[in-house]
Parts: C-alpha cells; sequence; structure tokens
C-alpha cells in the first residue's frame, strides 16, 4: 500500500512540474500529464499494467464531477448575462448539431455502424471547460466581443447535453429503449438535474451566507460536500448528475459569499488535480502500439471535426445573432476536445453495447489532436483574427475576480445621549472621506440610505480609506463601461436592491467617497457593500 501512495505522490510532483515545464516551451500541460501516463503505461517504459476499465470509469466520473462544478463556480454571471443566451444555444443545439454531423460522417464515410456512428459524435460532441478556462486564465486572453464569457458558458455547460446523447444512444444499443422510455429519460435527466441543482445551491447559499464557520477552510469542505451531493442525488433519481452540479456551481460562484476568492483557488486546485488524474488515467489505460490500427479514421474525424462539422454548428448558431465572422471562426477552434470525451469514452466501453471500432483509442488520438493543436494555437489565431482586446480583462470573466480598494471599518455604539439619536443618515456630518457603511439593529444588518433614521443601541459600521494593503469587509465592484445607463447620473438617481450601498468611487487612481449628489462617470469603478 505505501508502495503505490509514494508512486500517486511522486507521479502528482511530476505532473506538478510539468506544468512549469509547459509555460516555458510552450506545450499545453495536459498533453503532459497524457505522455507522463504512457510512460507509466502497458507499452511505456515503466509497464505498469492497467486495463480495468470499470475503475477507471467510475474514478474518471468523479473527478469529471469536480470539473463540472468549476466551470459554474468559476464563471461571472453578470458578464455573461449578454451572451448567455448564444452561449445556451451552443452547449445545447450546437452539441447535437455537431454530434450528429459527425455521425452521418462515420456512418457514410468511415462505414461505422449507425448507431456506433452516432456514438462516436454524441462521445466528442462536448468542448473542454478546464482546458478552455486554463488557456483564457493562464494566457490572460482578453477578447473582443465578450468572447471569453461566451466560451466560458459554453464549454461548461455542454457536457451534460454530450452525456445525455452518449446515455440515450447506448439504451438503443442495449436494446433498453423504446419511444416513450426515451422521452422520459430526456425529461427526467433535464428536469431533474435541473431542479436539484437550483434547490441544492440555494440551501447552501443560504447556509453559507447565514452560519459563520469557526475553523479556517470549513466552508472549502462544506462545498466540496455540496458538489458531491448535487450530482449523486440528481442521479439517484435519474436526472443529470452533471447538470446539476454545474447550476450548483454556476448559482453558488455567483452569490455574494465569504471568503470566494479562497473558495476558487481551493476548486481550482482541485479541478487541476481532477485534470491530472482523468488525463494520466487515459495517457496509462491507452496502448500506443494500437494507434497506427485506428490512425486513419481517427485522424479523419479530427479533421472533419475541427474544420467541418463545428464551424457548421457554430455558423449554424450565432449567425443569426449577427456575430462577426472573426468571433465565429475563433469561436470554432477553440472547441477543444477533453475530459469529458475521455470519461464518455471509456463509459461506452465498459457499456455492454458492441462496438466494431476501437472507440477508446479513437477519443484518445482526437483529445491529442485538440489539444496539441488546436489547444496550442488558441492564442495565435485570436491575434491573427485580431479578436485581442487590449481594453478588456479577461479575468474579470471569473467569479473571483475583484479589484478592491483599501477599507476601514469602524464599528461606533448609539448609546444613551448620543447625538445621533433619531437623526437621519443625510443629516449628520461626518469628516471628509467617511461614510456610514452599516446599521447593526437589534442584531440585525441594515444597509443605511439616506432617510435611514438612527436610533438608541444601535451600531454604525463607518467606513473611509485605510492605509492597510489588505481590504476589510465582504465588498464587491462594478465598472461603469462606455454604454453604462448610469453615466451622468447623480448617485441618487441610481437604483440598487436594499442590500447594497456604494461605500467607495475608484477613480483615475483616486479613492472617492461617494454622496447622494456624486455623479457617475465612465471607466468609474464602484466599490460596493454588499449583504
Amino acid at each position: 500500500m505505501s508502495v503505490y501512495i509514494l508512486i500517486g505522490a511522486l507521479i502528482i510532483l511530476i505532473c506538478l512540474g510539468l506544468n512549469k515545464v509547459s509555460n516555458k516551451v510552450g506545450l499545453p500541460t495536459l498533453l503532459l500529464f497524457i505522455f507522463l501516463g504512457m510512460l507509466f503505461g502497458s507499452d511505456g517504459i515503466f509497464k505498469i499494467p492497467f486495463e480495468d476499465y470499470v475503475i477507471a470509469e467510475k474514478i474518471c466520473s468523479t473527478a469529471l464531477i469536480f470539473i463540472m462544478f468549476y466551470g459554474g463556480f468559476g464563471t461571472n454571471w453578470n458578464k455573461a448575462k449578454p451572451v448567455a443566451v448564444k452561449s445556451i444555444l451552443l452547449s445545447s443545439l450546437g452539441v447535437i448539431l455537431t454530434s450528429l454531423i459527425v455521425g452521418i460522417f462515420c456512418y457514410y464515410v468511415l462505414k461505422f455502424g449507425f448507431l456506433e456512428s452516432m456514438l462516436m459524435g454524441a462521445v466528442i460532441s462536448s468542448t473542454d471547460a478546464a482546458s478552455v478556462f486554463s488557456i483564457l486564465r493562464y494566457k490572460k486572453l482578453n477578447l473582443k466581443y465578450n468572447t471569453a464569457s461566451l466560451l466560458e458558458i459554453e464549454s461548461g455547460s455542454n457536457d451534460p447535453c454530450s452525456n445525455i446523447l452518449t446515455i440515450i444512444i447506448l439504451s438503443f444499443m442495449n436494446i433498453q429503449s423504446s419511444d416513450t422510455n426515451i422521452l422520459y429519460l430526456i425529461f427526467s435527466q433535464v428536469v431533474y438535474g435541473i431542479i436539484l441543482g437550483v434547490i441544492i445551491a440555494l440551501i447552501a447559499g443560504y447556509i453559507l451566507s447565514k452560519f459563520k464557520t469557526s475553523t479556517n477552510g470549513f466552508d472549502s469542505i462544506f462545498v466540496f460536500s455540496i458538489a458531491l451531493l448535487s450530482y449523486s442525488s440528481a442521479m439517484l433519481i435519474g436526472g443529470n448528475g452533471y447538470l446539476s452540479t454545474y447550476i450548483t456551481g454556476i448559482i453558488l460562484g455567483n452569490k455574494p459569499i465569504n471568503n470566494k476568492k479562497s473558495l476558487v483557488n481551493f476548486f481550482d486546485g482541485i479541478t487541476g488535480l481532477m485534470q491530472i488524474l482523468i488525463f494520466f488515467l487515459l495517457g496509462l489505460l491507452s496502448f500506443p502500439s494500437q494507434l497506427p490500427s485506428i490512425f486513419i479514421p481517427a485522424l479523419a474525424i479530427s479533421l472533419f471535426l475541427t474544420f467541418i462539422a463545428r464551424p457548421i454548428s457554430i455558423f449554424a448558431i450565432l449567425t443569426p445573432f449577427k456575430c462577426s465572422i472573426k468571433q465565429q471562426l475563433l469561436v470554432s477552434w477553440a472547441g477543444l476536445r477533453g475530459a469529458a470525451s475521455i470519461v464518455f469514452a471509456i463509459m461506452a466501453t465498459v457499456s455492454p453495447a458492441y462496438t466494431k471500432n476501437d472507440i477508446f483509442h479513437i477519443v484518445f488520438f482526437i483529445v491529442l489532436f485538440s489539444i496539441s493543436i488546436q489547444g496550442s494555437l488558441i492564442p495565435y489565431m485570436a491575434k491573427k483574427l485580431d479578436m485581442i482586446d487590449n481594453e478588456s480583462d479577461v479575468m474579470k470573466t471569473f467569479s473571483d475576480y475583484s479589484e478592491e480598494m483599501p477599507v476601514e471599518f469602524i464599528k461606533l455604539l448609539i448609546g444613551k445621549n448620543h447625538p445621533w439619536i433619531n437623526k437621519k443618515i443625510k443629516d449628520i456630518e461626518l469628516l471628509p472621506n467617511v461614510l456610514t457603511a452599516l446599521i447593526i439593529r437589534d442584531g440585525k444588518q441594515i444597509i443605511p440610505k439616506g432617510d435611514t433614521l438612527i436610533l438608541e443601541n444601535d451600531i454604525a459600521v463607518l467606513s473611509g480609506p485605510s492605509l492597510d494593503e489588505e481590504p476589510t469587509g465582504h465588498l464587491t465592484e462594478i465598472k461603469i463601461e462606455k454604454d453604462s445607463e448610469c453615466i451622468g447620473k447623480n448617485l441618487s438617481q441610481i437604483k440598487f436592491s436594499q442590500d447594497k450601498l456604494v461605500i467607495l468611487i475608484k477613480r483615475n487612481g483616486e479613492a472617492i467617497i461617494p454622496s447622494g449628489k456624486t455623479i457617475i462617470e465612465q471607466d468609474d469603478v464602484l466599490i460596493i457593500n454588499q449583504l
């Protein structure tokens, strides 16, 4: 047992080292993980015999839970909303179109069996969220027309559709289906998955906002468990676990919960470990000696998928939205195949359904092709297509992005005979650059407005600029873009929800403590205190 643990630890350390190497030589990290698995595998130098697809399927399916969860949790919904409709169409109708087109190609050109052709299309129809996130985040690829958010939502949400297609086709191949069963299967997978994801996210969000943990890191363990709960509960009632997990992630990731940045960093690490696991297992399971036998069909599918099937699906969906041709070409090129395709290929391999062709090694080749060619060239293609936006920041598309200003909070008890008693906030004269940020009354928190009355025994929380480098309190920020309706208006004219208050404005590198008469300008960054 100790030997296996030692080997596992060494493999993880080597993979972490390869991550540093990949940044220097320019090779995608995931590709190096696959090669490392091949090195340890039956055809490699260390010749570790591992052919248990059943165990691999269970491990990889579990790993995919956290990749799916992080796909939602790390996405900034405010930035994604303008492209949400397009992204959802790409992740549903786009997946179906890609699957169908590839299936037709396999059937008519490669002469696969009909159901096996459809299975091949379904398995490789989704794009890899972790790979796309990795390239956008670590290459800091700032893209025009909100393309980064479009890719994030699409890649993060399209795995469930591919999973459902794979399950449906396998059920046909196993002769376990009828028209009624298939219709109910689709209904249960989608509806139950969505309902469970929303319910669990709302409950978890309420707990995180109302109950503060006394132990550091406890909230990370809690959210970790929620990801597992969302998947397993949906699966138990016939829903799609990955869809449920993704929805739970995107709702929780966009709630104003404490320690958001640390939670995203935690799941970023977990997702990285899961990627290592999946891609290493892919290499370990593979037999490179078998690649020559599937080379021609695998290469044909890879080229057809990259240059025909994916572009047709993208252009069919995005053209009605009047998206530019350059944007559509980049979105087409960024359709990387990865972890989900691997998991679904293993699922097809362990299924009782008979397949004439070696689907696993075909998908193995397709993933190698996609990551090595497409993944490496995404930054180059973005530059060639003039899709780089030097005025935007791709990091804002992730939910852990913050541009918080240093703010100091002071707690002031309104005792008996205090001069503020029964006065409105707007009638209280404070020192320059000081603002009443919060009122605590009978244990309840109140975001103060100009007409809020101060009562005896209230606790007033005052805020002002701090000399400390680290901010205190739970702050969020909104940048005023050039097309914002807020430009030129007084702060008092802008309607915010009752749990929000603008406590600071960052303008041209300066910190401004606002009043109701402060006029909002383009490129202002509003620092908001939010319950």
